[in-house]
């Protein structure tokens, strides 16, 4: 066991970290198996040495937040101990703190080190990968910085797609026209715009063609330049589809693309493109690959459980064969 004890500035700023009877000390304490007292301004953490560093990390980056009036709860603490989990050093986990996208209804943080690199290599790209299970924020934001680069100026267009694969359903058999059929599929990305911008301006928008949210299959045939490109569920995608969505890439335009490779729903034996994507472009440069797993899951804590047991149940069943 080991023991470190530092001062933290501000007494009213601590109080705030430490919330209602230490409930964010005791959060930390749990998920680090670190023990934490405070008196007055001063912190002392006991623990083994790695993990006394992530707490103190993580108090750092919770510190800071306060000190920029952020309110403090449940998944503010678990966003700093994944974030100084995942860094190698103190002072990356706080380069990775100060990451933050700006939409016109709220700031966005990462709440992982994966989503922070997640949001620097989509920053740093023009093709980016995004791999791994749903609840990890792969899209949300992939959107939000879609939603900041076009508030910056920096692009004309949000474009937002997704195969329209019936998981279980047939199409045929849903009511309505070819847009009210595939809507259904496509309400996760409408739900995020409407997070991130007022109702009006997303209705405005769209309405004026500067966020187009579509079927994989429209995007036949575009080029589509000046834009913020996210193709979602692309494990759904066949390698034909996959190869005509990335060559409609235009100038001064970016590309997110999104997927579960173990939530494949297409007819048995059909190549996934998004795996047939990653093996092909491999070793093309200004092209990168995210991964995220069940630590990074954001959702309800029961969901990362979940997550988790079927990774492990299909790792068991290929280790098996």
């Amino acid at each position: 066991m080991a023991e470190i004890s530092f001062e933290l500035f501000n007494n009213t700023l601590v109080q705030k970290l430490v919330g209602a009877s230490d409930s964010n000390l005791r959060q930390i304490e749990q998920m680090l198996n670190v023990e934490i007292s405070t008196f007055g301004n001063q912190v002392n953490i006991k623990g083994e040495a790695k993990d006394i560093e992530a707490a103190k990390a993580a108090i750092n980056i919770l510190y800071d937040k306060v000190s920029r009036d952020i309110e403090i709860g449940e998944q503010e603490v678990k966003a700093a101990v994944r974030i100084c989990g995942g860094a190698h050093s103190e002072q990356e986990a706080q380069s990775l703190n100060e990451i933050v996208l700006k939409t016109k209804k709220r700031y966005i943080y990462p709440r992982s080190a994966t989503q922070a690199a997640y949001i620097q290599e989509m920053m740093k790209n023009e093709l980016v990968f995004g791999l791994g299970p749903a609840g990890t924020g792969k899209t949300y934001l992939a959107v939000a910085l879609a939603v900041t680069m076009m508030l910056e100026g920096a692009v004309d267009k949000i474009i937002l797609s997704r195969p329209a694969v019936e998981a279980g359903e047939n199409l045929g058999f849903l009511p309505g026209d070819l847009k009210e059929k595939v809507d259904p599929y496509l309400r996760p990305l409408y739900d995020a715009l409407y997070e991130m911008l007022p109702a009006e301006q997303v209705d405005k928008k769209l309405a004026l063609g500067e966020i187009e949210i579509a079927p994989l299959a429209f995007m036949r045939g575009r080029t589509l330049s000046n834009a913020f490109v996210i193709l979602d569920e692309a494990q759904n995608t066949t390698p034909m589809q996959m190869k005509m969505f990335l060559t409609r890439l235009g100038e001064n335009s970016r590309m997110v693309v999104n997927g579960d490779l173990s939530q494949v729903d297409l007819p048995r034996g059909t190549i996934s493109g998004l795996r047939d994507a990653l093996d092909t472009l491999k070793n093309i440069s200004n092209i990168s690959s995210v991964t995220f797993t069940a630590a990074d899951v954001v959702r309800h804590g029961l969901v990362a459980k979940i997550v988790k047991a079927y990774e492990e149940k299909v790792k068991k069943q290929r280790d098996e064969e």
